[in-house]
Formats: C-alpha cells, sequence, structure tokens
C-alpha cells in the first residue's frame, strides 16, 4: 500500500489523466449492460471510489509540521464519506432489483451509517460546518487565528449534498436512466460540485495545504459543545442543532418515505420543513442584531458559500416525487 502512495503522489497528473479517461469509458460501455443498470453504477462507483482514495492520499501526503496542525493519523471521514456517497446509488439499484419496495430497508442502512460518519465528523471538528456534507475538510486560513472575539468560545469559528448525493440522484423512485432521472442526476451533481468562482477547487486545495504547512501562532483548543452552549449561548445552541438537522435530514427522508411510500407528500413536505427550519436557524444566528456582538456566529468565506450551495440544492424539490410526476414532468 505505501508502494502505492509514494507512486500517486510522484505522478498526481498522471492520476488525474487516468481517472479522466476512465470516467470518459463509462459512456462506451457494452449494449448488454443497457439492460441493466448494475453494471454502469458498479463501474462508477468502484471509479468514484478509487477517485476518492487517490484524492486522499495526494491531500495527506507528508510535509513537515507543526504543534498544533493536523493530525495525519486522524479517521479519514471524507474519504469515509465520499466512498459511501459513490456506494449508495450502487446499493439502491441493486436492492431494488432483487427486493423490490423493500430497497428503502438499505437505503435507510446506508443513510443512518452516513449520519453517523458526519455527526462524528461534527463532534470531531470543534462543531464546525460540514462543506459539502463532510467531504472537504473545513480549514481556517492562519490569518483567521485572529480576532477571537468572531469565534465561538474564543476558538476557531463554527463552520466556514445536500449530502446523499445517492438518495438526492434517484429517490424519487424512477429509473436513473430515465429522462427524469438523468435530469435528477444532473441537477444534484451540480449541486454537489457548485463552487464560487472567488473559491475553486484548487484554490481550496492551496488553502488546505497551507493551513497545514503554516505554524500556527498557538494551539488552538477544539471547542467542546459546553464551550459552544457557555461563550454563545441560545445562538451556539441553535447553529448546532441546525447543523444536526441538516445531517439527519435525508434519513428522516428515508424513513417516511419507507412508512408512506415514495407517491405520498408527507416524507416531501417533511424533508423540505426540516430544511427550512435548519436554515431558519443559521440565518437567525448569523444576521441577528438582537444579541450581543460576543455572541454572533461570523461566517467564514467557505462557509458563506456552502450556505449559498445548500440553497441550490432546495432546487432537487422539484425533482422528487410526488412533485416530479405531478408538476415538473408535465411543464414545457
Amino acid at each position: 500500500m505505501e508502494a502505492y502512495k509514494t507512486w500517486v503522489r510522484r505522478n498526481k497528473d498522471y492520476v488525474h489523466s487516468l481517472e479522466s479517461l476512465a470516467n470518459g469509458l463509462t459512456w462506451l460501455l457494452p449494449e448488454r449492460f443497457s439492460t441493466s443498470e448494475i453494471g454502469p453504477e458498479a463501474v462508477t462507483a468502484i471509479l468514484g471510489i478509487v477517485t476518492a482514495v487517490n484524492e486522499h492520499i495526494i491531500d495527506t501526503t507528508p510535509r513537515e509540521r507543526h504543534p498544533g496542525s493536523a493530525d495525519p493519523s486522524s479517521f479519514p471521514y471524507g474519504l469515509c464519506i465520499s466512498a459511501l456517497k459513490d456506494l449508495e446509488t450502487l446499493v439502491e439499484v441493486v436492492a431494488e432489483q432483487y427486493y423490490g419496495d423493500k430497497k428503502w430497508n438499505f437505503i435507510a442502512v446506508t443513510e443512518a451509517i452516513k449520519v453517523i460518519v458526519r455527526l462524528a465528523l461534527f463532534r470531531n471538528s470543534g462543531y464546525k460546518m460540514l462543506l459539502h456534507g463532510g467531504e472537504t475538510p473545513n480549514v481556517e486560513k492562519s490569518s483567521d487565528y485572529t480576532g477571537s472575539q468572531h469565534r465561538i468560545g474564543g476558538f476557531p469559528r463554527p463552520g466556514g449534498h445536500h449530502h446523499g448525493a445517492g438518495l438526492l440522484q434517484n429517490n424519487h423512485g424512477s429509473n436513473t436512466w430515465t429522462i427524469e432521472g438523468r435530469a435528477l442526476s444532473a441537477l444534484s451533481r451540480f449541486g454537489e460540485s457548485a463552487r464560487m468562482v472567488s473559491d475553486p477547487v484548487w484554490f481550496q486545495r492551496i488553502q488546505q495545504q497551507h493551513a497545514i504547512m503554516a505554524p500556527p501562532t498557538s494551539v488552538i483548543k477544539r471547542p467542546t459543545l459546553s464551550m459552544i452552549l457557555s461563550e454563545k449561548g441560545v445562538n451556539g445552541a441553535l447553529f448546532v442543532l441546525g447543523e444536526i438537522l441538516f445531517i439527519t435530514r435525508p434519513l428522516i427522508y428515508v424513513l417516511f418515505i419507507r412508512r408512506y411510500g415514495i407517491r405520498s407528500w408527507i416524507p416531501w413536505f417533511l424533508s423540505l420543513g426540516v430544511d427550512f427550519i435548519g436554515f431558519g436557524f443559521l440565518s437567525h444566528v448569523t444576521k441577528s442584531r438582537m444579541v450581543e456582538r460576543e455572541q454572533w456566529l461570523h461566517l467564514s468565506a467557505s462557509e458563506k458559500d456552502e450556505v449559498k450551495r445548500r440553497k441550490l440544492l432546495w432546487a432537487l424539490y422539484l425533482m422528487r416525487e410526488p412533485f416530479f410526476s405531478k408538476y415538473t414532468s408535465k411543464t414545457g
């Protein structure tokens, strides 16, 4: 494994070219796979996992480290979440073919695992906002370590698809290779990969590497929940609750689909309601001027971009059942 890591790190450009070529070749899969979704989804999932592993290897290239820098031996939450998202659609397709409507049991298990991993990351990061569902590290710039009044409890700020890419791509229950399935998949991928012009992927990677290499002015203690509640009061509690709602919403949605069915409006409205409540909490704690200045929650540039990305993902509700079959598919 170490030999493979060394090879990937020495041949980054070559690895990226191979990944792009492999993804392009998936469009040329033999026609015999067109009768089954399992083959294409399996290939896509495997390529996605390999790409995520390679990116993790490149991003964790050993460098000169200083006290207080990121621990290279820490659990790779981002890699784990990326792998789960790549596997989720495959699990759904296989479960639908062999178990029919009981597929929601398997999807619920997958979503529950993702919730556990994301909650662990949320706690381990010091209750920072999850960027891109936890796939992108929420790393502060070196200049952000000044101005403690702008952080939770005097410590780093609490945050900067929708998560559940597989679920978001085809949770309306239709074939992913139909017109509406492709439309939902494209819209979901747009939301998952949405980046602001001022903060593209390569710039995020430079920021992350700079944060790792630059010596911090002092050792920063990770905020705990009690610190957040004591320093930020109700605003801190609302922020944490809003992020928990964001993390658990896909699981809530799946559980209610499992109970009431994909054609019921109950899961649709409940999921939308959870989204609005969570976003309402976040808007209140970041924009409210009815509290003391030291209890304001200030978002970094990457966190503001994440808030915009989450707003864009609300468009996915137009592609979910029963709204899709009743309204969206009949427009135009």
